[in-house]
């Protein structure tokens, strides 16, 4: 394997002013090697749970290994491993309340769970959720044995994406607890439904700790129709009957791995403080198409690129360490729902106390080659360290891009941010899902023929210099006063 070569200067712990430019000697080739390797039909989209995605596990812990990254403290491997579960959802389902029908892949995504033909009585639990600590009991004075729960998605206290999807696992627990037959939320998330069907309508996982067993409760999504419908009744209060059923559910182990590596810092103080950098190096793997068409999914956008500049970061800083400590993880699972890294953050190999940041690099895609973007500008006080990386390599700044997506919670960082570190998610260029970025993402077409190498070499230069930027400030990044993380981090630093 060629080693790059980086020449870089050894940074005292200054502002971000007087830190001066590292001479990168980074060659295109280097880069372009590992996009083709991770992105080649051969590891057939590295879909979470397959042989492929093991591959690509593998070939990033060899990188780490030969650039002098150590396993975690108290590992004997740079592998994270997480027994997840991989379903695949009913291929039939159908659910009548009253008039209204409902049917698996229109308005009605059954998940987990099989089950005859069956009448039963339909109820409406709120959140469907308990919590001693609150007091919070959504089934105070239900009866739901034998029944059919139809819920909110989230909780009280919060119902955006991530929330909704962190407290599935649980809620299903809860109801499966109460006897009840099945339980269905309303979908009312931001995520597009026929992204959504999409997503859950094929293959994926569950956390270990949210296994299900062989016959799990059978559990979906339905959306909800007019408001005069039979369903609004439920909403309100009123008993009604329904009929349900589902078939074709299947359940399977699928260990995946997180590689984790970490770098001593040189500080003989600052070493005892942690930046991580993550990427995802999973994609959605292989899709049925037309007799002819390209059915493998590459992901060289989304999320070789990320990876490449994960390893080439790396790199520059093993050739000379920054000042604090530096652990890199490279996530499985972040297709799945975000999983490898809320697996790391739950289970984490470094304290979380002692990680004073979290640069994530992950994105859609580009269009265009002459910026970054930033998801998370003006939240931790490292704006300062991005323009002037940015700016030393010839970039813009494209701030929060897409705001009406909520970008900041759909990645890796936000498994970190909600347990009060602070993050952001260093992008590829991009201003709104327009159809460049549509083209490529989560298509056949994002390929590594596709990528633009000098952009991508750019790019990766740039993660790798704002990395140690960080790493080296006197300074450690905090949350904007007032950020909804804040009080997290308090937490989580006694502060």
């Amino acid at each position: 394997m060629k080693r790059v070569l980086f020449l870089l200067l050894l940074f005292p712990a200054l502002s971000w002013a007087q830190q001066q430019l590292p001479e990168f000697d980074v060659q295109k080739a280097d880069v372009e090697y590992k996009l083709r390797f991770l992105a080649s039909d051969e590891l057939k989209g590295r879909d979470t749970g397959t042989e492929e995605n093991n591959i690509a596990a593998s070939f990033i812990a060899a990188h780490l290994e030969a650039y002098g990254f150590q396993p975690a403290p108290g590992q004997d491997s740079y592998y994270q491993t997480i027994n997840f579960r991989k379903t695949k959802a009913p291929s039939k389902g159908m659910l009548t309340i009253g008039s209204d029908t409902y049917e698996q892949g229109e308005n009605l995504m059954f998940i987990t769970g099989n089950l005859e033909k069956t009448n039963a009585e339909v109820v409406f639990a709120q959140y469907g959720w308990m919590d001693e600590e609150s007091g919070r009991d959504d089934y105070k004075g239900l009866d739901v044995e034998g029944k059919i729960v139809i819920v909110l998605p989230g909780t009280e206290e919060g119902q955006s994406d991530q929330a909704a999807f962190q407290a599935a696992s649980k809620k299903r627990s809860i109801a499966k607890e109460k006897g009840a037959l099945a339980l269905i939320e309303l979908y009312r998330l931001q995520f597009p439904w026929q992204f959504f069907k999409r997503y859950f309508g094929g293959e994926s996982l569950s956390m270990p700790t949210a296994q299900e067993e062989d016959t799990p409760i059978l559990y979906g999504w339905m959306q909800e129709g007019q408001s005069q419908s039979d369903l609004a009744k439920v909403r309100e209060g009123e008993a009604m009957k329904a009929e349900i059923m589902s078939k074709g559910y299947m359940s399977k182990e699928a260990p995946s791995h997180n590689v984790v590596a970490v770098l001593e810092g040189s500080d003989p103080t600052l070493k005892d403080e942690y930046i991580l950098l993550s990427a995802h190096f999973d994609h959605v793997g292989i899709s049925s198409r037309g007799e002819g068409q390209d059915s493998i999914f590459n992901g060289a956008r989304d999320n070789g690129m990320g990876t490449v500049a994960l390893l080439t970061a790396a790199e520059a800083l093993s050739v000379e360490r920054p000042k604090r400590s530096v652990i890199i993880l490279a996530c499985t699972a972040e297709e799945k729902g975000l999983l490898g890294s809320r697996y790391y953050a739950d289970n984490p190999l470094v304290p979380l106390d002692k990680t004073i940041f979290n640069l994530n690099t992950d994105g859609a895609g580009y269009n265009t080659t002459s910026a970054i973007s930033v998801i998370g500008w003006g939240r931790t006080g490292t704006d300062k360290a991005i323009e002037k990386s940015a700016e030393a390599f010839g970039f813009d700044i494209i701030k929060d891009p897409a705001p009406e997506q909520g970008l900041f919670d759909r990645s890796d960082n936000v498994a970190f941010a909600a347990k009060g570190i602070p993050a952001l998610n260093f992008s590829p260029a991009f201003e709104n899902f327009d159809a460049e970025i549509q083209t490529y993402y989560h298509q056949p077409a994002d390929e590594a023929d596709a990528v633009d190498m000098n952009y991508l070499l750019k790019y990766s230069q740039t993660y790798a210099y704002l990395a140690r930027l960080i790493a080296n400030n006197k300074e450690r990044p905090k949350w904007k006063e007032g950020d909804k993380y804040e009080e997290a981090g308090k937490k989580l630093y006694n502060k």
